[in-house]
């Protein structure tokens, strides 16, 4: 039998999207994985969508307190039963073969974690900018210039490394898991071939633009334990990369 994959999904307000992304789910054609989605208490009525599913591989768990994304993922982490750890927000698309693709390739190839190419897409799924290409193994030192890996996108083996948190205090908790991870596994595999869909919602955006640079500095400075000159020249390297990967959307 296949192993189990645990998918991580954290919610909130999510009932414009989260039906499309259900359905991404159920159409996979790896089936033996179970959804652990944390609800961060929701306002709309994302909770009472996701009840409809009749399907007990989907985990629905609702906070009693809302405590951000990074521990919402973790609730769900603490779930997870499953060897392969795979991550979905709760407004993102996989292609069918997503599961299957990524686990084939992480047992064919003795990988530790792997990525793939997904679509950069507005918030009706249309493609606003080139795919994002996998095409580079990842390591913890390129990591740190610039964050390759996408959590739609992004799949690891627990049999191999266990589970990995994310941190709660952080506005890049993505980044600061990644960059923890791969001070275990030496590197990540890239698969170049598309099979999901990021959306990229207009209040993120915003978010990115204006607010994240102290965000990313403090991934170095306070997790990573870098000095100062340290992690303001990471910190440079990490905006001029993502100025050319999303310089489109600030034209």
């Amino acid at each position: 039998m296949k192993d189990l994959v645990s998918i991580i999904t954290p919610c909130y307000n999510s009932a414009e999207f989260i039906e499309e992304t259900i359905q991404s789910v159920l159409n996979q054609t790896y089936s033996n994985w179970e959804w652990l989605i944390t609800d961060d208490l929701s306002k709309d009525n994302t909770v009472e969508m996701i009840r409809k599913y009749n399907d007990p591989r989907i985990k629905l768990q609702v906070l009693e307190k809302n405590g951000g994304a990074g521990n919402a993922r973790n609730n769900s982490l603490e779930r997870a039963q499953g060897r392969y750890i795979a991550f979905l927000d709760s407004d993102d698309f996989w292609y069918p073969e997503y599961l299957e693709t990524m686990t084939d390739y992480m047992q064919e190839h003795n990988a530790e974690l792997v990525y793939c190419n997904y679509s950069r897409c507005d918030e009706n799924l249309q493609p606003i900018l080139k795919d994002f290409m996998a095409d580079t193994i990842v390591t913890f030192s390129n990591l740190l210039k610039t964050c390759r890996l996408a959590p739609v996108s992004t799949m690891y083996d627990t049999r191999r490394v266990g589970k990995f948190l994310f941190p709660v205090k952080s506005k890049r908790e993505d980044h600061v898991m990644w960059l923890n991870l791969l001070k275990v596994i030496p590197e990540g595999m890239p698969i170049n071939k598309t099979m999901a869909k990021y959306r990229m919602r207009e209040n993120s955006v915003s978010r990115k633009k204006k607010n994240i640079i102290k965000d990313q500095y403090l991934v170095y400075k306070d997790f990573m334990g870098f000095s100062t000159v340290k992690s303001l020249y990471y910190t440079a390297n990490w905006a001029l990369n993502g100025f050319m990967k999303y310089s489109k959307i600030f034209n």
